[in-house]
This record gives structure tokens, C-alpha cells and sequence, in this order.
């Protein structure tokens, strides 16, 4: 149980980072495509896309140490990527809840981007710190048997 404890911080991270590392590649393979689909320039798709792809890998190797470093890493890769998925729902997904696409929202609504944001609003918050419970670190005592 207490590997279990320890590692389950790596759900979020490897989720939050496989989504965001996802779309800013997607976005670099087509840099002209998405700076024509959505209403913001060729650098600011530029931009969205480094702060995806960055964001989402300091995310994932904030995971790999205990430090300053480590903690910031998460902290500012979470952050970085609040204003971009606000851009997101406010651009394309605002106006519908449900993720599935319709004739109104062909991207879909906002409720993905929502959960997105609160991961990344919780890991910019948190950081490293309250991620690994301390009864998890404490070997179990007569009392918790």
C-alpha cells in the first residue's frame, strides 16, 4: 500500500503531460493549419504550442525529485498551461458543457478543458508538497492495525 501511496502522483502527471505534450507537437507538425483554424496569430500559436509541449514535460519530470527544483518545475509547467486551456474553452469550446461535438461546437464543449484546468490549478498550487500523503511515509503503527 505504501508503494501505492508514494507513486500515485505520477497518475496526474503522466495524464496531464500525454495530453499536453500531445497537442503541442500536433500544433508544431501544423503550425500554418492552426494559426488559420483559430482566430490568434502564428506566433501566439507558436507560443501555445512551447508552452504545451514545455509545460507538459515539467510537469512529468517534476515528478523525478524531491527538491526546489523539482517542486517549481511542476508548479510553473502546470501554470504555464491554465492561460493557454482558458484561451482554448474561450476560443473554440465555450457555450456547450458536454466534450461531445455538434453542429454548434464541431471542437466540442468545455468539460474536458475544465477537468484540465483543475489538475493543473491543484499541481500549480500544490506542487510537489501533499502529493505523497505523510501517513504513507510513516510505517504503520499497533494503534493504525
Amino acid at each position: 500500500m505504501k508503494f501505492l501511496y508514494l507513486n500515485a502522483h505520477w497518475l496526474p502527471r503522466i495524464a496531464l503531460t500525454s495530453v499536453l505534450v500531445f497537442h503541442g507537437v500536433l500544433k508544431f507538425l501544423n503550425l500554418e493549419g492552426f494559426a488559420q483554424m483559430l482566430p490568434i496569430s502564428y506566433l501566439e500559436v507558436v507560443l501555445v504550442a512551447v508552452a504545451e509541449t514545455v509545460g507538459g514535460l515539467l510537469v512529468l519530470l517534476g515528478g523525478f525529485g524531491d527538491g526546489v527544483i523539482s517542486d517549481l518545475a511542476t508548479r510553473i509547467g502546470a501554470a504555464l498551461n491554465i492561460p493557454v486551456v482558458v484561451g482554448a474553452i474561450a476560443l473554440v469550446h465555450w457555450g456547450q458543457w458536454n466534450f461531445v461535438p455538434s453542429e454548434s461546437h464541431p471542437m466540442g464543449g468545455f468539460e474536458f478543458q475544465a477537468v484540465l484546468i483543475l489538475i493543473m490549478m491543484y499541481l500549480a498550487i500544490i506542487g510537489n508538497r501533499g502529493l505523497v500523503p505523510e501517513a504513507a511515509i510513516q510505517p504503520p503503527t499497533a494503534a493504525t492495525n
